[in-house]
């Protein structure tokens, strides 16, 4: 049933939301797409939730790409929608999501499975993961974003060569790449993402929302990053957690902050 794609656990402010089809390798189907993306809306406003970690059930993939016949017979038309629905519900939603995403990359992150974990914030990789873009193998392109993530992330050259040979490469070769910011061993896999989330929840809920509207701006068409980190940074000294920052600072205590 669909209320069992998407496994959710909050823990100590960690929201962690599992893709359950092991099955099918986790692909995505637009059922774990739509109750993936209500999860993420919803947690923007869960007050218990301060970090979102997203990965796939079972040992062999975090997401092995799109569930394909679902649109084998698509027009054009039904293809440009399909594209622009998933990126707007889901991936949009994941990387301009206010709190910290990371995606716990466990094995196979092919086509939107790779999409989803390049719309996180930050990623860590096992070392048997296996990354990559094939579409272009099924006669179509990625949808998902990813001709422009992967080029942000790793350069263009390097994500041309990915795409159009639909070369896999593995979790060391991505963090050299820049495509991954770990790649651990995968019994380290959750804790090194817990680690990073608890760094992350130690800061103040408005910065951190406002650095992540901030550095996306920057790769955002007809945006000027600089004008919005500058009206980021004015709005940071409204807040109550500035004053508390700056205050715990002075008295050199650790900051309590409220998310306000």
């Amino acid at each position: 049933m669909s209320e069992n794609y998407i496994l959710s656990n909050v823990e100590g402010g960690i929201l962690t939301l599992t893709i359950n089809r092991p099955n099918q390798l986790n692909a995505l189907n637009s059922e774990v797409i739509a109750t993936l993306s209500k999860e993420i809306e919803e947690a923007q406003s869960n007050n218990q939730v301060k970090v979102i970690i997203i990965t796939g059930s079972g040992e062999k993939a975090f997401v092995a790409g799109a569930d394909i016949k679902e649109f084998a017979d698509f027009s054009p038309q039904q293809g440009k929608d399909l594209a622009a629905l998933g990126q707007a519900t889901l991936f949009d939603r994941v990387e301009r999501s206010s709190k910290p995403v990371i995606a716990a990359v466990n094995g196979f992150a092919l086509g939107g499975g790779l999409e989803l974990a390049m719309a996180a914030h930050v990623r860590v990789a096992s070392t048997n993961a296996k990354l990559g873009l094939p579409e272009v193998g099924l006669g179509v392109i990625p949808g998902y974003g990813g001709t422009q993530r992967l080029a942000q992330l790793v350069g263009k050259g390097k994500a041309l060569e990915l795409v159009l040979t639909t070369g896999m490469i593995g979790a060391d070769e991505a963090a050299t790449l820049g495509l991954v910011n770990y790649s651990v061993d995968p019994e380290e896999l959750m804790n090194t993402c817990l680690r990073i989330a608890k760094k992350m929840m130690r800061n103040a809920p408005t910065a951190l929302s406002a650095a992540i509207k901030s550095v996306i701006a920057g790769y955002t068409d007809s945006v000027d990053g600089y004008s919005v980190e500058i009206e980021q940074f004015g709005l940071c000294f409204g807040t109550e957690d500035f004053k508390e920052g700056t205050t715990a600072f002075l008295e050199k205590r650790k900051a309590e902050f409220s998310g306000k």
